[in-house]
């Protein structure tokens, strides 16, 4: 006799997150690490940008200067960067802020993603932008380098070659970052879940799953 399982509870999760964000590199690994352990689940991961610094300049700037304005001075950053360092080592991520010379700005990124999601490879676009930025240091603010990290996930090299070279949806990256804000977002990441659940912070996987718990009860009971 055949037994079918269960249907799977379909979910969609929007990540509002920004590309140079070390807890947010922190938390949609967490996240991701927490729908592996959910087979019953079927997620569909939406990738909302964010801007923590809305003023940088597109070409980015020095490491030196804006841990200078950021954080008041390279030993503050300098704590601040061995603690997450350490709390990364648990998640599988080696962070290298030491190899980081430039500051990008992420409008950019945040756009080949978004041309990566319409080719299926929006998950992929983000791990590869962030382990880029953290782990191997490079400047994620270069057109040069979106190019290579799209090649690498099997983009259209042209065509994407073009579209960073435009301004296309460039005032859509900075609409959405305001509409986080519109929303009372004012730290990331932020899983807002089935559109009615949010969380922020770099959670636990088991605070993460306790939200896609509700989520599913709910959607199940609809």
């Amino acid at each position: 006799m055949n037994v079918l399982a269960p249907p799977r509870t379909r979910l969609a999760v929007e990540v509002v997150h920004d590309l140079v964000c070390p807890w947010c590199y922190l938390g949609t690994r967490r996240l991701l690490r927490t729908l592996h352990r959910r087979p019953d689940l079927l997620v569909d991961l939406i990738w909302r940008p964010f801007l923590l610094n809305p003023d940088m300049p597109r070409a980015g700037m020095a490491r030196g200067e804006y841990v200078v304005r950021k954080f008041g001075g390279e030993e503050r950053a300098r704590r601040l960067y061995a603690s997450i360092t350490e709390i990364g080592r648990a998640e599988g991520v080696t962070f290298r802020f030491d190899l980081i010379r430039r500051t990008p700005s992420p409008v950019d990124a945040h756009r080949l993603v978004r041309f990566a999601a319409r080719a299926g490879h929006g998950d992929g676009a983000v791990a590869a932008l962030f382990a880029a930025h953290f782990v191997e240091g490079r400047d994620i603010g270069d057109l040069t380098v979106l190019g290579m990290i799209a090649e690498r996930l099997g983009l259209d090299a042209p065509a994407v070659r073009r579209y960073l070279a435009s301004d296309e949806e460039v005032e859509s990256i900075h609409a959405e970052n305001l509409r986080a804000h519109r929303l009372g977002i004012n730290g990331v990441p932020c899983f807002v879940v089935a559109g009615r659940h949010a969380i922020a912070g770099a959670q636990e996987p088991e605070v993460i799953e306790r939200l896609l718990d509700v989520a599913a009860v709910e959607a199940a009971e609809a």
